[in-house]
């Protein structure tokens, strides 16, 4: 017993960490199966009694993919094609017929296209310069400049589709780059292709909106929350920052400690307020519990709301009720922040903006944005240019709202909202406040979304209907329990008490590959269950090895303990050799394969991982312990 002892405690701390894993797995089942049976009302108020922990459980449990749950899985292919038209400085019907030609090639071969239209040139005695940069420019320089803007137009893609599926509200969806120019999204529980097409395939709508001044929000917001209150409204005149000082007090606990990473270094860090009761703050001011207040150092408001990410759905129900759009102006719209502008008490908090519904400019007008660094003050920084129309709107806008915070929005979500300095003319123009270069770049690829140059296609998509993942479910839970049952029933009835102590590792062995999948947020596919059931006969081919090896030692005279020695250690050698090769063979599909070859890849090479600790460990643990206490064991 003393020399297991180790091993008996790793055992039990991983049996007990993988029952923690898989814990939010089910209480999502839980949540789901409850929230299923309620209805109207009832399933309302428990969805924002329980909104918390039902998306804490989502994130963390075992997720499924689209084969078990449906939805759909579209595979997107930026033209780059398009965009080499749509660069060129010039054209000509020597530049359309390379093209063609070009394009003909492309769809018979995988080769780079820009390649392709290189040597096109190239056999033509043509330089690309012709067409593309200036005269000084060799082929090299076009083509490394071409290769850029084709990497961009994917990166800006994948941006625009990022968000528009955050904002059509799909759970858990998978959105990857493939190869140099395709993208594949996974829309889990979606089933309307229309909807879905339009949604991947529309331009990126940008706009400039002004924010609604902050006084005027400020009434709007007193407003609603004395109606979420039961109190009555009175228009007061009072001064604004009066009323947000006498208001923040009493929200000082729920933003305390914050971690202002991300935030405006103007604006003050909150102290703590343990004495003060939220629950009464919540009743007192329901609205600015959810939505909080943070005034700027030395006093004063920007207009600015912070609200954790698991309350912001909860703000926009209330924003969205009837009696509640009675108190917003017409002209009056809200737009959330697109990341999260810092982190208090492990929650993310975003900015709620209050902003002008019709947009001052939209996005058509760029025509070039550029992340940079600014030379003076060491700060990244985002220079814009705009075309002729565009200069002519933004100098009029910019002249007639100096000081005044113009939102820089791309599909209903904020990236900036800069102060107007002063009138900006000639169409150029910087953008501050970003926090590093990666934040800079990715508002650049967010300013030249609105003017994708080139289009998005769709060349694959399957859908998976609720039904057929329903049926997969059934099907793959039953063919696992039949593999199992079969399995448990054979080790027992072939080698007694061996085979049940190997059934007991075997039930383990599920048990570790289901908890790492949930640790690390993997995938459950059908194939995924086909490997699993394949990794029982792995698990149980090493037992079978074992107990042979025993048996024959057992044969030869040798005590009980004597033969489980020698049986374990003979057997290891070839145990180890077929598993290697094995997850090597797991490892090439994975890193080749697609995704349902991928899905059965992970989940065999996390099999054979558990199925080498559990059959070589942990029955091994318990031979030795039974051993020590005297007891015989049959292996048939």
């Amino acid at each position: 017993m003393k020399k297991n002892r180790g091993k008996l405690i790793f055992i039990v701390a991983s049996i007990l960490l993988s029952f923690y894993f898989l814990y939010p797995t089910y209480k999502d089942y839980k949540f789901t199966k409850e929230l299923r049976n309620l209805v109207g009302e009832d399933s309302v108020k428990y969805l924002d009694q329980n909104e918390s922990a039902m998306r804490e459980a989502r994130m963390k449990r075992v997720k499924l993919g689209l084969d078990l749950q449906g939805g759909m899985r579209v595979v997107l292919e930026v033209n780059v094609l398009k965009l080499l038209e749509d660069v060129a400085k010039s054209k000509d019907s020597l530049f359309e017929s390379i093209l063609n030609e070009t394009k003909a090639i492309s769809a018979t071969t995988d080769q780079d296209i820009i390649n392709i239209f290189l040597s096109k040139f190239q056999a033509r005695e043509v330089r690309m310069s012709r067409y593309y940069g200036n005269i000084r420019d060799t082929d090299d320089d076009v083509v490394s400049r071409l290769k850029s803007e084709s990497d961009n137009a994917i990166d800006r893609a994948m941006e625009i589709v990022r968000n528009r599926v955050d904002q059509y509200g799909v759970s858990e969806p998978s959105i990857q780059k493939q190869g140099g120019t395709r993208i594949i999204v996974e829309l889990p529980g979606v089933s309307k292709e229309a909807e879905v097409r339009q949604l991947l395939q529309g331009t990126a709508l940008l706009e400039f909106k002004l924010l609604i001044e902050p006084d005027i929000s400020m009434k709007v917001y007193e407003s609603i929350n004395k109606i979420l209150a039961g109190k009555s409204i009175i228009d007061t005149t009072a001064d604004t920052s009066k009323n947000i000082t006498a208001s923040d007090a009493k929200k000082k606990e729920n933003i305390a400690k914050t971690d202002t990473t991300g935030l405006d270094s103007s604006l003050a860090q909150i102290p703590e307020d343990q004495n003060q009761s939220r629950e009464q703050e919540a009743k007192d001011n329901p609205f600015f519990a959810l939505a909080n207040i943070l005034p700027r150092e030395g006093g004063g408001w920007n207009g600015e709301l912070y609200t954790a990410e698991e309350n912001k759905a909860k703000v926009m129900r209330i924003l969205n009720r009837p009696e509640i759009q009675r108190l917003i102006p017409s002209d009056m719209g809200f737009v959330w922040s697109a990341k999260h502008n810092f982190i208090a008490e492990g929650k993310k908090y975003y900015a709620l903006y209050a902003v002008k519904r019709v947009p001052e400019l939209t996005g058509g007008v760029i025509v070039n944005a550029r992340a940079t660094i600014d030379p003076t003050y060491n700060k990244p920084i985002v220079t814009m240019e705009m075309n002729d129309e565009g200069s002519r709107d933004w100098a009029r806008i910019t002249g007639a709202n100096l000081n005044k915070r113009i939102a820089i929005i791309m599909d209903n979500s904020c990236f900036s909202a800069p102060v107007v300095q002063s009138k900006i003319v000639g169409g150029n123009s910087q953008i501050t406040g970003m926090d590093n270069v990666d934040e800079a770049k990715l508002l650049e690829i967010v300013l030249k979304a609105g003017a994708l140059p080139a289009p998005v296609d769709i060349i694959q998509q399957t859908t998976v209907g609720p039904s057929l993942g329903e049926d997969s479910i059934r099907q793959g839970i039953f063919s696992s329990l039949l593999a199992f049952g079969l399995t448990i029933l054979f080790m027992i009835f072939y080698y007694r008490i061996g085979g049940t102590m190997a059934d007991i590792a075997l039930l383990l062995n599920l048990l570790f590959v289901l908890a790492v999948l949930a640790g690390f947020q993997g995938t459950l596919t059908l194939p995924g269950i086909a490997g699993m059931i394949l990794t029982m006969a792995v698990a149980v081919d090493a037992n079978v090895l074992i107990f042979e090896r025993i048996r024959e030692e057992s044969v030869t005279g040798k005590t009980l303990s004597a033969a489980i020695d020698v049986g374990y250690s003979k057997a290891f050698t070839a145990i180890f050799d077929s598993n290697v090769t094995t997850f090597i063979t797991g490892v090439i599909l994975y890193q080749f394969g697609s995704g349902p070859i991928q899905g059965f890849a992970l989940t065999l090479m996390i099999g054979i991982v558990a199925s080498m600790f559990s059959a070589i460990v942990i029955t091994r643990v318990i031979f030795d312990i039974m051993t020590e206490r005297s007891k015989s064991i049959s292996f048939g």
